[in-house]
């Protein structure tokens, strides 16, 4: 998947700046501004970086958090979670377990069945619509 010589080469060639900024250098989009914040197309959202579905649209809500948020991961072994101490914070991060990409964060603030918030960010996605 990556170029062995100079990974960080090979996602500044493959992604847009916002998107190397976010999923490989773990920053954030500013809230309410990403492209699936309220998106009500079906389908299943991707790891921008390697293309590993994540998320199927079934599982997403209206947080009201400024980000595209989902109540489950598309499989449990999909996603990765991190201890985040930045900003001051305790946050679990959330990756792509296939690229390590960041995606965003995961609460306990979430809707039944599962409670959790998983809060992602729109440019670490993208939507494979369902036809």
């Amino acid at each position: 998947m990556t170029d062995s010589h100079d990974p960080e080469q090979f996602w500044r060639k493959k992604l847009t700046p916002e998107q190397y900024r976010v999923c490989r250098e773990k920053g954030t989009e500013p809230p309410f501004t990403g492209k699936y914040t309220d998106c009500e197309e079906t389908g299943i959202y991707r790891c921008v970086c390697c293309g590993a579905a994540l998320f199927d649209s079934e599982h997403k809500f209206h947080s009201g958090c400024g980000w595209p948020s989902f109540w489950n991961p598309l499989q449990a072994d999909s996603l990765d979670e991190h201890l985040d101490t930045s900003h001051g914070m305790r946050r679990t991060e959330v990756t792509c377990h296939s690229c390590g990409a960041h995606l965003g964060h995961v609460f306990e603030d979430g809707p039944l069945p599962t409670g959790l918030r998983y809060c992602i960010n729109s440019v670490a996605l993208t939507l494979d619509k369902k036809t």
